[in-house]
C-alpha cells in the first residue's frame, strides 16, 4: 500500500463510521504558546477541554506535524522531524470500548495486519490516577492474550497535555510484532524493548482529565478519545520496510542523493536519513511562510537548514544538491498539500540564501571548534565538557546552532554545557527583542509635534494595514510583517519574502491599495481577548508584547466583507477615503529573506 492509498483508506473507513473529515490545520498553530502543531489533536483542544461544544461528536484527519524535541534521534528507524498523524476523535461519544474496537477493525480488516502480531500497553496507575483495568479487560475480550498486554507508567502510557495545562489522560498503545522472535530477555521482551522486535503504530488516548496550572488532575466534564497513528511508521509495516525512510515518502529522494553523491545509502544510512528528513521538514516550514531567523520558529528552521549544510558536506554533494529533492517532495506531497508545489521556487530560494550565508562562516567556525577541542584535550583534568559560553560564541560569531555544536562535540567524545548556553541565549533574545521593539515601534504618534503631523501619521498607519493585506493578496499568505516605521513624510514596511518584487507585482500592490481607498471602506475597532482574536482569524505579530485584552482593527465594506483584520494599538482613520493616493517609492532588501517597502500618500 502506497502513502496516498493509506490516507484515503484511513479517512474513508472513519467517515463510514460517522466521523467528520477535518482538513489538516497549519504547522503554525493558533495557540501562541506552541511554536508548531505537533499533534493531530491541537486543533480540537477547545472541544476536548469541554470549553467549546463541537459541531460533530466524531472527527478524523490526517494532520501534518513538526517536532524538534527528538532531533538528536533523527536517523534511526522511527523518528522524524516532520510527519503526518492519522487520527480519530470522539467528543463525549464513544470511549475506551469504541476506540479499541475501531482500531482493531481498521488494522485487521482494512490494513490486513495479523491479529496475533498485535500487542497492547496500558496505564499501570500512578500519581493518584488508578490502573486502567477496563482497557486490559477489553483487549483480552477481543482476543489479545494477557501475555501480549504490558502495563506501563506515566512516562509511557499517559498522554498530554500538549502544553503545561489542558486535557490529558491514560493511553493504550498498539504495537506490532515484526519478528515474533523474543530477544535474550525472553518473556520480558515486549513493547518498549530496545531489540527492535516491536514498533508502536497507534496510540489511543482516553482523555478524562484536565491538568491545572498547579499540576492537579481534575476530571473533564465529558470523556473524550484522541488517537494518533504515525503515517511513516504504519507505512513501513505495510510495505515491510526497515523504516519509513525506505517507503515511497522518502525513497525517491534517497535514490536521488545516492546519484548526486556517488555514495551508498546502506553505508551512510544516518547521513542520508537526516538529509531527507530535514529537507522535507524545512520544505513544509518555508511553504507556510516561516523564514530563517535567530528566534522561535525561524531559529528551528535555521537549525535544520544548517545541519543539512553540514551533512551535505559529509557526502560531498554538489552546490545545488537540494533543488531536485525539493522538486521530488513537491511531487510526493503536492496533491495533498498544494502549498509545497505552489511555493517551490520560494522554497529553493530560501534554501539557497541560507546555505550561502552559512557556508561563508562554516570553515572558520569548524577551525575554531577544533581549537576548542584541542584546548580541552590539553587541560590537565581533560574535562569532556565544553562550556556553554564557548558554544554560544560559536553561535554568535559563526552562526552554529546549539544542535550542530552538540552533535560535533559528541562525535569527538565531548559534551556541551547546555544550561549555560540556554541562559546566554535567552539573555541574547531579550536584548534583541527590546531592540526590535525600539526599532519597529510603529507610529510613535505621541512624539510628533503638531496636530497635522499626527493626522498624517494616522493616515500612514491605516495605509500600512492595507499594504500588508495587499502583499498577502498578491504574493501569498506567507508574507508576514517583520517591522514598520512611520514618519510624517513616509511609511516603511518590512516583510518576509525571499526575493525582489517584480515591477508588475509592485504595480499590482499599488492598484489593490488604491482600489480599497476608493471604495471608502470602514475602519472598525473592537476590544477582545488575544485568544478570541486569534480564533477569529486576526493577524498577530510580536505575540510576546500583547496583553490579555487587545484592540483589533478591521477594514471592511458595508456588506462586512473583510479586507484586513489585525491586532493593533492604533490610531487609525475612520474610513479609507481619508488616505488619498497611495504610491510605493522604493522596494529593497532589508536582510536575508526580508524585503522593505517605502511609500507615501498624496
Amino acid at each position: 500500500m502506497k502513502s496516498f492509498e493509506l490516507r484515503k483508506v484511513f479517512l474513508d473507513f472513519f467517515e463510514k463510521k460517522g466521523h467528520k473529515i477535518y482538513p489538516s490545520s497549519p504547522l503554525i498553530p493558533a495557540d501562541p504558546t506552541s511554536l508548531f502543531t505537533s499533534a493531530g489533536m491541537q486543533q480540537f483542544v477547545p472541544y476536548l477541554s469541554g470549553k467549546v461544544d463541537p459541531p460533530y461528536k466524531r472527527a478524523c484527519s490526517v494532520q501534518k506535524c513538526l517536532r524538534i524535541g527528538d532531533v538528536d534521534l533523527i536517523g534511526d528507524e522511527t523518528h522524524h522531524t516532520f510527519f503526518e498523524m492519522l487520527g480519530n476523535w470522539s467528543f463525549g461519544d464513544y470511549f475506551k470500548e469504541g476506540a479499541i474496537d475501531l482500531a482493531l477493525e481498521f488494522l485487521i480488516n482494512s490494513l490486513k495486519l495479523e491479529k496475533d502480531r498485535i500487542w497492547a500497553t496500558v496505564f499501570k496507575g500512578e500519581q493518584s490516577i488508578p490502573k486502567d483495568e477496563e482497557s486490559i479487560r477489553l483487549w483480552m475480550s477481543r482476543g489479545i492474550e494477557k501475555d501480549r498486554i504490558f502495563e506501563l507508567g506515566m512516562k509511557d502510557n499517559f498522554w498530554g497535555p500538549v502544553t503545561t495545562t489542558g486535557p490529558c489522560g491514560p493511553c493504550s498503545e498498539v504495537h506490532y510484532d515484526l519478528t515474533k522472535t523474543p530477544c535474550k530477555k525472553g518473556k520480558e521482551c515486549g513493547p518498549g524493548c530496545e531489540c527492535g522486535r516491536f514498533v508502536e503504530i497507534w496510540n489511543l488516548v482516553f482523555m478524562e482529565y484536565d491538568k491545572t496550572g498547579e499540576g492537579k488532575f481534575e476530571k473533564l466534564p465529558k470523556q473524550n478519545v484522541d488517537t494518533g497513528m504515525g503515517m511513516e511508521r504504519i507505512l513501513s509495516v505495510l510495505e515491510k520496510k526497515e523504516s519509513g525512510y525506505e517507503t515511497d515518502l522518502f525513497w525517491p529522494i534517497i535514490k536521488e542523493l545516492e546519484k548526486l553523491s556517488g555514495k551508498s545509502y546502506e553505508e551512510n544510512k544516518r547521513i542520508f536519513r537526516v538529509l531527507t528528513d530535514h529537507t522535507r521538514a524545512a520544505t513544509f516550514a518555508i511553504a507556510e511562510g516561516i523564514l530563517p531567523s535567530n528566534i522561535d520558529r525561524g531559529y528551528i528552521l535555521r537549525m535544520l537548514l544548517r545541519r543539512m549544510v553540514r551533512y551535505g558536506r559529509l557526502l560531498n554533494l554538489p552546490t545545488n544538491w537540494y533543488v531536485q529533492p525539493i522538486k521530488l517532495i513537491s511531487e510526493i506531497y503536492g496533491n495533498e498539500y498544494p502549498e509545497v508545489r505552489l511555493k517551490q521556487t520560494d522554497i529553493i530560494t530560501v534554501f539557497q540564501i541560507e546555505k550561502e550565508k552559512f557556508e561563508k562562516s562554516l570553515g572558520k567556525g569548524l577551525a575554531q571548534f577544533e581549537k576548542l577541542l584541542l584546548a580541552k584535550s590539553n587541560q590537565e583534568k581533560r574535562t569532556k565538557v565544553i562550556s556553554g559560553k564557548d558554544i554560544f560564541d560559536l553561535y554568535q560569531s559563526y552562526g552554529f546552532p546549539l544542535e550542530v555544536s552538540k552533535e560535533m562535540a559528541r562525535e569527538k567524545g565531548f559534551e556541551v554545557d547546555e544550561a549555560e548556553f540556554k541562559k546566554l541565549f535567552e539573555e541574547h533574545k531579550t536584548i534583541s527583542r527590546k531592540g526590535a521593539e525600539k526599532k519597529f515601534g510603529g507610529v510613535g504618534i505621541d512624539q510628533l509635534r503638531s496636530k497635522a503631523e499626527k493626522q498624517i501619521a494616522t493616515r500612514f498607519h491605516t495605509a500600512t494595514h492595507l499594504l500588508h493585506a495587499a502583499l498577502r493578496q498578491i504574493l501569498g499568505v506567507s508574507v508576514q510583517q517583520m517591522g514598520s516605521d512611520i514618519t510624517p513624510e513616509r511609511l516603511r514596511f518590512d516583510f518576509s519574502h525571499p526575493k525582489k518584487l517584480e515591477k508588475k507585482e509592485i504595480k499590482e500592490v499599488e492598484t489593490w491599495v488604491n482600489a480599497r481607498i476608493k471604495e471608502n471602506l470602514i475602519v472598525k475597532r473592537e476590544e477582545m481577548t488575544y485568544e478570541t482574536a486569534i480564533k477569529s482569524g486576526t493577524l498577530a505579530f510580536f505575540k510576546e508584547r500583547y496583553p490579555v485584552s487587545i484592540s483589533v482593527y478591521t477594514i471592511e465594506n458595508s456588506l462586512q466583507k473583510v479586507f484586513s483584520r489585525e491586532i493593533c494599538a492604533g490610531p487609525h482613520v475612520k474610513q479609507t477615503s481619508e488616505l488619498g493616493k497611495f504610491k510605493i517609492i522604493k522596494e529593497e532588501s532589508a536582510g536575508s529573506g526580508l524585503r522593505r517597502i517605502k511609500a507615501v500618500l498624496s
